[in-house]
Parts: C-alpha cells; structure tokens; sequence
C-alpha cells in the first residue's frame, strides 16, 4: 500500500488490492456492500495511504502559496485548512489539494497521482522566493472514519479533541502517541482524518476496529464519494475543465488578491456563469461505460464522469457523476446516456443517506 504498512500486514489475509489515486491500497476487506453501509449509517474506517503530504516553510511561505492556489492562505487561522486548486495561466485545472496553516509552516495534502506534476509545478515556480519544499510522506500518513457513529468510536478508543469546523484540526496525544485529527469536510456525514507516525498506524487501526469500525476498502469508499457527489481529479475534474464549471464553490475565494489563472476565474464570476456544470444522475438501466455521451433531443449535452451502483436496503440504485449544459441541467429534466434514461438529479445523492 503506503507507508501505513496496513497492505503488508492483510497480504496473508482475504484482502483485495488495488491501485487507488497512485496508492496500493486494499480494494476489499469483506463484502463491499457491508462496508458501505457502515461508512453511510455507522463508522466505516478507511485507508488514506494513497494521500502525499508536503510541508511549506520559509518565511514566504504564505504570500508564495496564496499566489499560487485559488483558496486564500493570507488568512488561514493556525489550525485550519482549506480545499484549493492549482491552475494554468487559462484558468484551467492542474491539480487540487487541502493546505493547512501549522503555524511555523504550511501543510498539504494531496494524493499520489498528482503528487509529480503538483511538486514539480511548485519547484518550477519557486524563483526568488524563501521557500522550502518537503516531502514528508515516509514520516506522514493517515487513516479515516466516517459514520454517524464515527465521534463516538473515537471516544471508545480514548481519542478526545474538542468540536471541529470543517477542515480544522487539532493536535492530541493518544496512548503517549502525537496524532493530528482533522474534521473531514464531507457535506453528509460526519468524518475524521487522523495523521499520524507509520509505524504507529496498526495500532490505532486495530483499537478502531475493536471498538465498532468496520474497514472499509477502496471500492467502498469510491462507492461513498460518488454518492456524496464529491469529484475527483483525474477522474471527474480534468485539467480541460474550468473551476467554476465543478461547482465547487469551497475551493475559491475572490478577495484574495492575485493568483495564477485568477484572472479567467475572476472574468467567469463577473460575466456570468459557464456553459457547463458538474451535477449527479439517476440511471434507469445498467451503468453505461466512463465518458458516455448525455443526449437530449438527439443532441450531446454532456458527459459521464464516474459511475456506481449504490446499494440500498430497498435494492441497487444506479447513479452517475458528470457534466451537463447549464442550462438544460436542472434537476428533473430528463435526458439519456446512450439508450439509457436518466433524470438529472442535485447533489449529494439525497436517497442514498435515507436511514
């Protein structure tokens, strides 16, 4: 897998691996089904192996960043993070990633397949400036839950920290260990990201599990985010796309002054919207392949970008991610995907949370 040292430690067991982000992960502990609806209705912990973690120092630091992502890091608190891209002088994506402010440096994370081109984007515009790049990967990584019960588990194991707005975190120790707890900011469900030393992973993983999670692999989690409607790069988000076309609102600030590519955001916000949108889909019909064409009257309007079967206590529910016409893509309206009818639904997937 990663670094966390879990993937050594399941090859000798019934676990299916995979590549996940750049990450080998595992794909599977059990049945798929049974650890997805841990994640939505109790505490489903995952694996974050495949993340990359990248420390900022120097005393440019955050005038350099700011410069460099759409989010503002100029007035990000001690403690707290931000979701942000890294674009082209056009305004197209290169790359997505959550910077935190750690007080003496910055930290970022993003995950292994963009870890290269990010990096080298970073040293490439590193000119002048005070700041040091470090990649401290073999001495960071990072397990999750997500669940309803998910506070709750992290109590039973010992691990206490106070109330956390949406990628904040805090510094606690556990068992005499010093662990990072960040406050995932998933808009359905409640969720904690630990950071914490390799080697110390099993042991926490293990005390998780006996006190009520259920491990979760990759295909479980994919199974998650789809239907929470959270895009992926590389997958959902390409570098073709423009960043207000993802709908991610949380990874823009327009008050923070210049940024690479802020000036095609910046013409988009005041000239009106894009022509494109990112939003979700109801199939009726098996799942069409990746990159479907989204037809109405005959024509293209769109693409598929991700695509699962949610399964439900009332049975499967075939869903999709993609990009529609703005101004066809309400939800409701009724399109097709090949010979398949869907219906343009809004994001998350409001009936895969229903208890």
């Amino acid at each position: 897998m990663s670094s966390s040292d879990i993937t050594e430690k399941l090859e000798t067991q019934v676990a299916r691996l995979t590549d996940y982000h750049g990450g080998h992960i595992v794909a599977g502990y059990s049945d798929p089904r049974k650890e997805f609806s841990a994640l939505r209705s109790a505490c489903g912990l995952y694996d974050l192996g495949w993340r990359v973690y990248v420390t900022l120092s120097g005393r440019d630091r955050v005038r350099w960043l700011n410069g460099m992502i759409t989010n503002n890091i100029r007035d990000l608190v001690v403690g707290q993070g931000v979701y942000a891209f890294v674009l082209n002088p056009q305004g197209h994506i290169l790359g997505d990633l959550y910077a935190y402010n750690r007080g003496d440096s910055l930290l970022v994370v993003t995950d292994k397949a963009q870890a290269e081109k990010i990096l080298g984007i970073f040293k490439r515009y590193i000119i002048m400036d005070q700041v040091e790049v470090a990649n401290i990967s073999e001495k960071l990584t990072a397990i999750g839950v997500t669940g309803p019960t998910s506070r709750e588990v992290l109590r039973r194991v010992g691990l206490e920290f106070p109330e956390l707005r949406p990628r904040q975190l805090a510094d606690v120790t556990w068992q005499q260990l010093g662990l990072i707890v960040v406050r995932d900011d998933n808009p359905v469900s409640e969720s904690y990201e630990i950071f914490l030393a390799p080697e110390s992973v099993n042991l926490l993983w293990d005390a998780l599990v006996k006190r009520g999670a259920t491990p979760s692999g990759s295909e479980a989690f994919e199974l998650f985010r789809i239907a929470s409607g959270i895009p992926c790069y590389g997958q959902d988000i390409r570098e073709r796309d423009l960043p207000q076309e993802t709908e991610q609102a949380r990874a823009l600030n327009f008050t923070k002054g210049c940024y690479i590519g802020q000036e095609i955001v910046e013409r988009i916000r005041s000239r009106g919207n894009v022509h494109r949108k990112f939003t979700g889909f109801v199939l009726q019909g098996d799942l069409p392949a990746p990159g479907a064409k989204v037809q109405a009257d005959g024509k293209d309007i769109g693409e598929i970008t991700s695509l699962a079967s949610l399964p439900m206590p009332s049975g499967e529910l075939p869903v999709a991610l993609g990009y529609v016409r703005r101004e066809i893509g309400v939800p409701g309206k009724e399109v097709q995907v090949g010979d398949i009818k869907a219906t343009v639904t809004e994001l998350p997937f409001a009936e895969a949370f229903k208890q």
